[in-house]
């Protein structure tokens, strides 16, 4: 079946009917998918609680990613509904990782810095061809754009990872992977609001 992108790849309009979008959304879940297992495993390994954020990052990711592939040619306010749940969902994790880092404020030890930084550097890697093979479908509907906003996040996320990593090193403190996790769970908020926005307005048009 011929690809159904054209020039509306670019634009506000494109709601996902690609094949070769689709495509790469399933490849982009496999990696998430993945990438989940190894950061939450090596979250625990290294007691880090900016890994365990963005490993929670990926989870998230890897369920958007699949809601997105399920819409994909419904209605528009079956689409929108879609992108709210996520955003809601993005802002519910949000709250999670900042009360989770503040438990560790009270609870604290320090982070293995080499694991951070060894890790955080193989999501980025990770990360980076999502981003490459999303690149041209950065904007659409809510449900595209969602995709997009959570595979940026989680390149910045993991460029923070990496320098918390090299702050508790520097530090001898975990205060750096303390305030590394403040900032990806301020990023997820961001993004959920956004999401949440443009999804609000568009099942106003549904209707």
């Amino acid at each position: 079946m011929a690809d159904k992108c054209g020039d509306s790849c670019g634009s506000q309009s494109f709601e996902g009917l690609s094949d070769t979008y689709k495509k790469i959304l399933w490849v982009v879940v496999a990696i998430n998918g993945l990438m989940f297992l190894v950061e939450i495993i090596a979250g625990f390994l290294a007691d880090s609680t900016a890994l365990k954020a963005d490993a929670l990052d990926f989870l998230g990711d890897t369920a958007t990613y699949g809601v997105t592939l399920l819409v994909i040619g419904k209605s528009l306010k079956t689409r929108a509904m879609a992108a709210l749940l996520k955003g809601l969902s993005l802002g519910a994790m949000a709250l999670f990782v900042l009360g989770f880092t503040l438990y560790r404020v009270v609870v604290i030890g320090e982070p293995e810095p080499l694991t951070m930084g060894a890790i955080g550097f193989l999501a980025l890697l990770a990360n980076m061809v999502s981003v490459l093979l999303l690149l041209k479908y950065r904007e659409g509907d809510s449900n595209i754009r969602s995709v997009w906003l959570c595979s940026r996040n989680d390149a910045i996320g993991n460029v923070a990872v990496i320098l918390a990593g090299a702050g508790v090193f520097a530090s001898g403190t975990a205060w750096p992977d303390i305030i590394v996790a403040f900032v990806i769970a301020g990023l997820f908020m961001h993004s959920s609001v956004k999401i949440t926005r443009q999804a609000l307005s568009e099942i106003k048009k549904g209707k």
